[in-house]
């Protein structure tokens, strides 16, 4: 009997992305308000040091940015700021974030930008993964200190992942933020465009964040309207990637162009047009005659533009 599931392959896109390596267990199932001390307990818990939205990584080093307790102590740690992210076959696995007052000692210690070590693959997967876990639970702690409904402050409640209030009783959950990104096609032709923020030359695909009440194919229809002015039709799911800057999920689909005249938005995009697959095939390979280019691998955008341009 034929399955839902033949012709599947077998390894997901999805995992192909930057940040998709993560191999905590994260267990939810064990979450309680004695978690934290209970993982700290164990002796081969480890923690992600962030100075602000930065990983602290041990200058000159090339072992996984991971610390023990008494090591994330010394650099200003304070135990009631630690956060549960899971298990390891190697222990627990947790993360912390330093008080703006702790200044890590430059010649030992150095924060480091998380898109910067994706781009550079000064890391592997798994240690991308989890880092990209652990910033978008510490940065959401440090945005969400107060209640939203009373403005009273908050306290950190099983592992990290929920903040109560102690004054009107509610409770607040770390948000992911999900993203459409797609790559409207018509034919050989594929709708690109460029933000004056990207690099010199370089074109990518559209996004926009889903709006509350839309589904995905919704918001991508909706986006590429917004965007470009091209109207799409069928839209069809391709592979997600978690993106924590701060704490989005990249929702990457293929769209089909019903009308091709392009109008950008100059508010969002700087330019906007389609390019024709041999085009494409060239700014992938380094060698468009202009110099123009495509996404660094780490993101989802460049495996949306490849999986049409090899297609």
């Amino acid at each position: 009997m034929a399955s839902l599931f033949d012709g599947l392959p077998a390894t997901e896109a999805s995992s192909r992305h930057g940040f998709a390596g993560n191999r905590i267990e994260r267990r939810s199932e064990k979450r309680d308000d004695d978690a934290v001390a209970t993982a700290l307990a164990d002796p081969t818990a480890r923690l992600y040091v962030f100075a602000g939205d930065r990983p602290v990584l041990r200058a000159g080093d090339a072992r996984p940015p991971l610390f023990a307790l008494a090591e994330a102590e010394a650099l200003g740690a304070e135990r009631g700021k630690v956060i549960l992210l899971g298990w390891t076959p190697d222990g627990p696995r947790l993360a912390v974030t330093l008080p703006e007052t702790a200044v890590p000692d430059e010649a030992r210690f150095t924060p480091a930008d998380l898109r910067a070590l994706a781009v550079e693959g000064a890391l592997g997967a798994e240690q991308l993964g989890a880092l990209a876990q652990a910033r978008s639970l510490c940065f959401w702690h440090l945005r969400h200190g107060f209640c939203s409904v009373c403005g009273a402050p908050s306290e950190m409640k099983i592992g990290g992942y929920r903040r109560d209030c102690p004054s009107c009783g509610a409770q607040h959950f770390p948000r992911t933020d999900p993203v459409v990104i797609m790559l409207a096609v018509d034919g050989d032709r594929a709708l690109l465009g460029r933000q004056t923020r990207f690099p010199p030359g370089m074109y990518s695909c559209l996004a926009g964040f889903v709006e509350p009440g839309e589904t995905i194919e919704e918001a991508v229809r909706r986006e590429t309207l917004e965007e470009s002015g091209v109207r799409v039709g069928r839209v069809r799911y391709h592979s997600s990637q978690p993106w924590p800057f701060p704490s989005s999920l990249m929702i990457g689909c293929h769209a089909e162009a019903i009308s091709t005249e392009v109008t950008p938005d100059e508010d969002e995009l700087e330019a906007c047009r389609w390019f024709e697959r041999a085009e494409v095939r060239a700014m992938m390979a380094g060698t468009h005659p202009e110099g123009l280019t495509t996404p660094v691998p780490i993101a989802i955008a460049h495996h949306l533009i490849r999986a049409w341009a090899e297609g």
